[in-house]
């Protein structure tokens, strides 16, 4: 029996079960299997490769996307390129390798959407996710701010966006030009806002993250990698102000194929 399956912590919602297990059915693959493991400490890895001791392959989640890595054997560009992990193979040797297959996923699910006028980016959180994302945009020169709950080197908090002082004394001032509607028109503002955290995830479905959404436009393209609900209120909200808006769904139906690319290989 070859078994394959999902860690991360919760895994209240999962698609990658569904998905896999549909796989096998429709390819006869009888001996193929896919299982659910809730792993709360990524400290305990080791000793759960030991108890599943026959697995082929593992899809990884929050919060364990960048985690993960010291306890691989090896790692492939995409994988050491981002800084996470969301795929892994275990060779017959038994060697283990990471890949990065939401990079090929949301690549080819959110180039499609881009226009001239959209220039630069807001990345909400700073997981495994949102270090695929970023490698996306710098790839293609759109130039791009993290934004957390807490400040660091990298990242503006949600409050930074709101605080007009903060821009005028140094800060960046994109944020507040971007949302004062100007995008069009200043090549130092931005509207795009890609929200790479749980917020707004069936069951927590009444939370977003929080921005001055009266300040959205039409101009604005916003993409939640969050794919149940189909619309979280981070989208509603975006929408509700005409902006272009996308779920992860696809972007999660493309990964989830670069992953069996992987794992067949």
């Amino acid at each position: 029996m070859k078994k394959f399956g999902l860690i991360g912590f919760p895994l209240t919602v999962s698609f990658s079960k569904d998905y896999f297990e549909n796989k096998f059915a429709c390819e006869n693959l009888n001996d193929h299997i896919y299982e659910l493991f809730p792993l709360t400490d990524i400290s305990k890895f080791p000793e759960f490769l030991k108890k599943h001791s026959n697995l082929c392959g593992l899809n990884v989640t929050i919060p364990h996307k960048k985690t993960v890595m010291p306890y691989l054997d090896e790692l492939d560009e995409s994988a050491s390129n981002v800084g996470a992990v969301n795929v892994i193979k275990f060779k017959k040797n038994g060697r283990s390798v990471g890949y990065n297959s939401d990079v090929f996923g949301f690549e080819q699910s959110f180039l499609p959407l881009l226009n001239p006028h959209h220039r630069s980016a807001l990345i909400l959180g700073t997981g495994g996710a949102a270090m695929a994302v970023a490698f996306v945009l710098r790839k293609h020169n759109i130039p791009y701010q993290f934004v957390s709950r807490q400040k660091t080197e990298k990242a503006l908090t949600y409050q930074d966006i709101y605080n007009d002082r903060h821009s005028r004394e140094g800060g960046n001032p994109r944020i507040n030009k971007g949302f004062a509607g100007q995008a069009r028109n200043d090549d130092d503002s931005f509207n795009i806002i890609i929200n790479t955290t749980p917020l707004g995830m069936t069951p927590n479905v009444d939370t977003t993250p929080d921005l001055p959404y009266e300040k959205i436009t039409s101009d604005f393209l916003c993409y939640d990698l969050v794919y149940t609900p189909k619309e979280t209120l981070f989208l509603k909200k975006s929408k509700a102000q005409g902006a272009v808006i996308k779920n992860g769904l696809e972007m999660l139906h493309l990964q989830a194929e670069r992953a069996w690319e992987i794992w067949s290989d």
